[in-house]
């Protein structure tokens, strides 16, 4: 990365890291069952309301109970369920259209970091009808307060149940950005170990290494502040406990509950201090090819960490014996890649893949364009990298 763009960035991460503290960051306020929702409604005067999810989700059923008690309630309910994995501007549109359409005062998002984020998204151009959603990327483009939101996640991993982020495709354009506003963050988050029982081993595994790269991303960064390096650590703490259990035994109680736990703290860390180059080549690998987010996060992790070298060693040892995932007095080199080894580990126990299959060799250098226009200047990485750069994580990864 040339100079002048290299010292940039670092002044533009800084001024980000100042101003944390006089920023209007929240965390949205904690249930701990879908029973509850009923009273939300009632305390806003809210008697209809618009449930986002998918297809999959709605099919299992798992929809029934939240859909049964709003009924027995007398809330009126309305199911946006055709949420795709990388939700588009047109599920977002269509999403809006039905909650006009039913006259709806709030959204329920029920479901993993898609329906969440097509649930913010769908929110933000209630609120905003003459913006469109291609106009409201970046930093801080919404400024209205969205209607009442309450996020149910049903995986234990995007913690967008705490986030200010909103990632949405361009299916046209084969792109992928976030949206990034304070208004977004979820009023409520109800955090129902019951609605994750019995989630399919590999969504298990994916989205529970997406909450392992939250946190690393957010620790391992620039940006970091006391309460976040203390959530990141919580949440790989929790991981490094839990995630394997759950997925050996999704009934397993335990687990489950602290996997939740763990997504909402790495939620909580990296909504603060931001992430780095493997949110971006994933958010990239995702508006291509559709590539699932949390397989591609957990596939470039280690990949990422180990091209990163030196620059985050020491706090990644830090992070390592902090969180007994390595509990010896080795040198910062040799924890660090002990740290790496297990998060590979991780990955293989839990027939993650370690290269991504589809990546065609002449879209790369868009897609690494993408990711640079994403993660520079905004990401206060431990090493800069450019698109040249960047393009190297792409041929690390291809099959």
């Amino acid at each position: 990365m040339f100079v002048v763009r290299r010292v940039y960035c670092r002044i533009f991460q800084k001024a980000f890291r100042a101003a944390l503290p006089f920023l209007p960051y929240r965390k949205p306020k904690l249930l701990h069952s879908v029973k509850e929702i009923p009273e939300i409604c009632r305390k806003w005067k809210v008697e209809s309301v618009m449930l986002v999810t998918d297809a999959g989700i709605r099919s299992l059923g798992l929809t029934d109970f939240l859909e049964k008690t709003l009924e027995e309630n007398g809330i009126d309910c309305c199911v946006y369920d055709r949420t795709v994995a990388n939700p588009t501007i047109w599920n977002v549109e269509e999403a809006r259209e039905l909650y006009l359409e039913n006259e709806a005062q709030a959204i329920i998002a029920f479901g993993g970091g898609s329906s969440m984020d097509c649930a913010k998204a769908a929110g933000a151009r209630i609120v905003k009808p003459n913006q469109s959603i291609s106009q409201m990327k970046g930093l801080l483009k919404v400024h209205k307060r969205l209607p009442l939101l309450i996020a149910v996640p049903t995986t234990a991993g995007t913690g967008s149940e705490t986030t200010l982020a909103a990632v949405i495709t361009d299916s046209v354009k084969h792109h992928k950005y976030p949206i990034n506003d304070f208004s977004l963050i979820p009023l409520y988050a109800v955090l129902d170990y019951h609605e994750t029982v019995g989630l399919p081993k590999s969504i298990t595994a994916s989205t529970g290494m997406d909450a392992l790269t939250h946190a690393v991303e957010a620790y391992i960064g620039g940006s970091t502040t006391r309460e976040t390096r203390a959530m990141a650590e919580e949440a790989v703490s929790l991981i490094h406990q839990y995630l394997k259990a759950a997925y050996d035994d999704g009934h397993n109680k335990a687990a489950r509950k602290g996997m939740l736990k763990a997504a909402y703290c790495a939620g909580v860390a990296f909504t603060k201090s931001y992430v780095g180059y493997v949110h971006a080549v994933a958010h990239s690998l995702g508006g291509q090819y559709g590539t699932p987010h949390g397989l591609a996060n957990a596939v470039l992790l280690p990949i990422v960490l180990r091209m990163y070298g030196p620059s985050c060693e020491k706090k990644l040892a830090h992070l390592a014996r902090n969180t007994g995932v390595v509990d010896t007095a080795l040198s910062d080199e040799e924890t660090a890649r002990l740290f790496i080894d297990w998060v590979q580990e991780m990955n293989d126990s839990m027939g993650i893949p370690r290269k991504l299959s589809g990546i065609q060799e002449e879209d790369i250098p868009l897609m690494a364009k993408h990711a640079d226009k994403e993660a520079n200047p905004l990401y206060p990485v431990p090493k800069l990298m450019n698109r040249k750069e960047l393009e190297e994580i792409y041929y690390a990864v291809k099959e």
